[in-house]
């Protein structure tokens, strides 16, 4: 044993100094062989007898022995210098040797999945493949987002996750598609019943979300797939910010307030814990808030409603008007860029050290309506200006939540959300409907999109977008999370993007003004 020790500490300069030699070249590829101990997990602890890299954890064999050394398998991205790419500052990145990954991304024609999809893209020697699994492929006009080379890497599988797993594994094996990470983002959104919120068929959207992970689960080992991580984005409503007063800031640690109301993000949770514990594999959850990102279905996004609106005013030469009360409108709130978001999935499932964990994702930028509605009237070029909110309480509608123990906090008054308008009445407003009209005729057919043919799924989540969210980040940040952006740029990006997605009117500016 002595020998032993006193070897370690021979070698310990050399072993800390250079990469191992011995294996895949310190190299870590897709579908690793799965005989390989290392790959598998059985693998020896320092100081055991070895004959190669492989044999030990630390993956570094040296003299017949397990020795500490330089392992990209489990070293994570803090020792790297991190990437600046485009308004997306400070981004984590890992070895090298880390190339040649295949990954599912599922929903990838939606907010999240497509910009997560840009954010791997951003790795392209790290990211070989990427399946983009939905019923129908992500839009030529999103697609015309990416460059070529970006374009080259993506490959549409055709899948309905309301349909039984051995269908959907026919689907994956018949594409030939492997995959060692997994991104779950497909999401339905059934029509409420009338008059009612957005998020009011609680149960319903609790049966179709179930179904769409539970069959795609099912399909994975029928089709051979084995992930080494599964990742779920849910988001903010796993609080219960939907329900009633929280509590602020929002932590992972918290309790989910299961007992208040359905919430398919429950059932989903637990659908991948027993498939991750079945077969091996690690999970993580990620939870923004608002998100932000460039669609050309934007029922989900809570911001884009603000550039019609914006437009449209303009356009008539009236000015902006808040819908919200003064708490509102000076209050700060947080929103998630998605690409963003998907730059810290990317790290979540790649850092080892954030296996079997659950992560807040926001951009860490303050937002508030105040400065978002006079960067509009730059923006959109509305000369009248900024009308704040009334300072006469008559003026103002009252929507009252729950209280007490009815809430998540459980205890305290009833949360308030007054409102003067709402951008729903407002779109309803046949001149409305008509200036936009007329900006489609004006833009010679660059602007295609009208949002006023479906006022509710349009609109909607724009009017629930008062209400703030404060989720926290120390956790990630803690296990060394360092992306930014600013919320503005972002925001700005999205627009710039959905004009040329025929979403958007031409913006007036070249560029937004940051937050310094």
């Amino acid at each position: 044993m002595k020998f032993q020790y006193l070897l370690a500490a021979f070698f310990a300069a050399v072993v800390y100094a250079a990469p191992s030699n011995g294996g895949n070249n310190g190299e870590i590829v897709g579908n690793h062989d799965e005989n390989d101990s290392s790959s598998s997990g059985e693998c020896k602890p320092l100081l055991q007898s070895c004959n190669d890299n492989s044999d030990c954890c630390s993956d570094n064999c040296l003299a017949g022995f397990c020795l500490v050394g330089y392992n990209v398998k489990t070293m994570g991205s803090e020792r790297l210098p991190l990437r600046q790419i485009g308004i997306y500052h400070n981004l984590p990145d890992f070895d090298s040797s880390l190339k040649g990954l295949t990954v599912i991304i599922t929903g990838a024609n939606g907010i999240s999945g497509f910009h997560t999809m840009r954010a791997l893209l951003a790795a392209p020697e790290r990211w070989s493949k990427i399946y983009a699994l939905s019923r129908r492929p992500p839009p030529e006009q999103m697609m015309g987002l990416l460059t070529p080379e970006q374009r080259s890497k993506v490959q549409h599988v055709a899948c309905d996750f309301l349909e039984s797993g051995d269908k959907i594994a026919q689907a994956l094996k018949e594409a030939n598609v492997t995959a060692d990470y997994i991104f779950f983002y497909s999401y339905l959104q059934p029509k409420p019943p009338p008059g009612g919120a957005i998020w009011s068929n609680a149960d319903e959207l609790v049966k179709v979300n179930s179904a769409l992970l539970s069959n795609f689960l099912d399909s994975l080992p029928q089709a051979g797939i084995k992930p080494t991580r599964f990742l779920l984005q849910t988001g903010a409503k796993n609080y219960g910010v939907h329900i009633g007063r929280i509590r602020t800031p929002s932590c992972e640690s918290d309790p989910q307030p299961k007992d208040l109301q359905p919430n398919f993000y429950y059932p989903q949770e637990e659908l991948l814990f027993k498939y991750c514990k079945d077969n091996g594999v690690g999970w993580n959850i990620i939870m923004p808030a608002w998100i932000i990102g460039a669609t050309n279905n934007a029922q989900m996004n809570a911001l884009h409603p603000f550039s019609v609106y914006a437009a449209v005013q303009a356009h008539k030469g009236e000015p902006l008007t808040f819908g919200g009360d003064w708490n509102a409108w000076q209050g700060l709130s947080f929103h998630s860029a998605a690409r963003l978001t998907g730059f810290l999935s990317e790290w979540a499932v790649l850092e080892d050290k954030c296996k079997d964990q659950r992560f807040n994702a926001i951009d860490d930028s303050p937002f508030s309506w105040d400065r978002f509605f006079h960067e509009l009237t730059r923006w959109f070029s509305v000369e009248k200006g900024v009308i704040p909110p009334p300072e006469d309480d008559s003026k103002y509608q009252e929507m009252t939540g729950r209280a007490g123990k009815e809430t998540p906090l459980g205890y305290g008054p009833p949360t308030k959300i007054r409102a003067s308008f709402t951008l729903s009445s407002w779109a309803k407003e046949e001149v409305n409907q008509k200036a936009w009209k007329e900006l489609m005729s004006q833009s010679g057919g660059k602007l295609t999109h009208d949002p006023f043919e479906d006022i509710e799924a349009n609109f909607s989540c724009g009017d629930a977008a008062w209400t703030t969210v404060m989720l926290c980040v120390n956790k990630a940040r803690i296990l060394g999370w360092t992306g930014f952006v600013d919320t503005m740029e972002a925001v700005f990006e999205m627009y710039s993007e959905m004009e040329q997605l025929g979403m958007v009117p031409a913006m007036k500016v070249d560029k937004p003004k940051p937050h310094v």
